[in-house]
């Protein structure tokens, strides 16, 4: 039965990083994310921290754009407009928070792509991930995103799929990581964590979408049923 039917929908809060795989979130991502929780009942509000990206990508070329661009603005983009600065994230507001990958999430809300497991997280991040794990509420990670859960929440169970070397950083972190393929989720009852490893495997978008959906529905089976957080 899908969990949001039976009471009031739940509310969850979407930290985006800008748009495009390149440099911000991974549009599939992002997109079949807000996707499937609208289709499994969910109200969504999506968030973004409001600070100048670390790079920006010619999403053509690939090549590094010599051009500045701000996370918050850009990630408005996937969210039609509908987004608020991550600085006025209330997670006593929300019964979840979830984070779709794309390079954004290891440049803009972590230095993890130049750092690894040396790494720190955006404040405004931090903070809400942080007030998210301390209030039991449960925290959805797609792609590369869970290295973020591997920096802030020790012993985190954890997948970014089947990648040695990135394995092998969160697992410096402290995490326990798993591996896993298209449309697999791992789910950490104690620290209230699920994560899916989408583009870090070679995926069609429908098996991103498959992973997207598998988990928005472990997050929203953990959320708190009542509505007042």
């Amino acid at each position: 039965m899908n969990p949001t039917l039976a009471s009031a929908p739940l509310h969850v809060a979407v930290i985006l990083s800008g748009c495009g795989f390149q440099d911000g979130s991974e549009i599939h991502e992002a997109v079949c994310t807000l996707l499937a929780l609208d289709q499994q009942g969910a109200h969504y509000q999506c968030f973004a921290p409001d600070m100048a990206q670390a790079r920006v990508a010619n999403h053509y070329s690939g090549s590094t754009a010599d051009e500045s661009r701000n996370v918050l603005v850009e990630s408005a983009r996937i969210a039609r407009g509908a987004i608020q600065p991550l600085s006025a994230f209330d997670a006593s507001h929300f019964h979840a928070l979830v984070m779709p990958g794309g390079f954004g999430a290891a440049l803009n809300l972590s230095d993890f792509a130049t750092a690894g497991a040396q790494c720190s997280v955006q404040p405004d991040v931090a903070r809400a991930v942080t007030s998210m794990h301390q209030a039991g509420k449960p925290i959805g990670a797609l792609c590369i995103a869970p290295v973020i859960l591997a920096r802030l929440i020790p012993g985190a169970r954890i997948t970014i799929g089947q990648d040695a070397d990135t394995a092998q950083a969160c697992e410096a972190l402290g995490a326990k990581h798993h591996n896993t393929t298209h449309g697999e989720v791992v789910v950490d009852e104690d620290n209230r964590l699920v994560t899916t490893p989408c583009y870090m495997l070679d995926a069609r978008i429908s098996q991103i979408y498959a992973g997207a959906q598998a988990l928005v529905h472990e997050v929203l089976c953990m959320a708190p049923s009542s509505r007042a957080a």
